[in-house]
C-alpha cells in the first residue's frame, strides 16, 4: 500500500511540474500511445494502419504485455474501479456514447486527458472535459497492478 501511495504521489508532484504533455514523456507507456497517435479510424481495426476505440487500447495494453479483449463493454469488465479523480496515466475510461452501455474507451494520459481512437479523428487526444465525453463518461479501471504500473511509467 505504502508503495500505491508513493508511485501516485510522484504521480501527481509530475502531473503539476511537468504542464502540458503526458506525465511520463519518456515511458514504455507513453512510447506506445504514441505509435498510435495520428492512425485512421478503422471499424475492428488493431494496427496503425487503423484503428477502433478499443482495437487501439488492445494494441498498446498488448505493448505492455496485458491482454485486453476487443470489445469496450469486456474491458469493462476487467480491472479495479477507479473514481475521476483517482485517474492515474494507463488507466481506461469508458463513455456510453451509443445510448447502449459501453461504447466507447480511451487510455487516461494525464492532465485530464485521455488517447482514443475517434471515429471521426482517428487516434487523437481529448480532454475528458469536452461536453461531449463529459455527458457520456460512464466510468474508469486500473487494469494494472502497482508494479506493472511502476514499469511501464518509469523513463527508459
Amino acid at each position: 500500500m505504502k508503495k500505491r501511495l508513493t508511485v501516485t504521489a510522484v504521480s501527481f508532484a509530475l502531473l503539476f511540474t511537468i504542464g502540458t504533455g503526458s506525465v511520463f514523456a519518456d515511458s514504455k507507456l507513453d512510447s506506445a500511445i504514441d505509435e498510435g497517435l495520428g492512425s485512421p479510424y478503422s471499424a475492428g481495426g488493431t494496427t496503425t494502419s487503423g484503428f477502433d476505440c478499443s482495437g487501439f487500447t488492445m494494441y498498446v495494453f498488448n505493448k505492455l504485455g496485458i491482454d485486453l479483449p476487443h470489445q469496450s463493454g469486456s474491458q469493462f469488465e476487467m480491472g479495479t474501479k477507479v473514481s475521476k479523480d483517482e485517474l492515474i496515466a494507463g488507466d481506461l475510461v469508458f463513455f456510453n456514447t451509443s445510448g447502449d452501455g459501453i461504447s466507447h474507451v480511451g487510455i487516461y494520459v494525464g492532465n485530464g486527458e485521455f488517447a482514443h481512437a475517434s471515429s471521426s479523428k482517428g487516434v487523437v487526444v481529448s480532454k475528458l472535459s469536452e461536453s461531449y465525453y463529459e455527458k457520456r463518461y460512464v466510468g474508469a479501471k486500473r487494469i494494472m497492478s502497482s508494479e506493472k504500473y511502476e514499469a511501464v511509467t518509469a523513463e527508459q
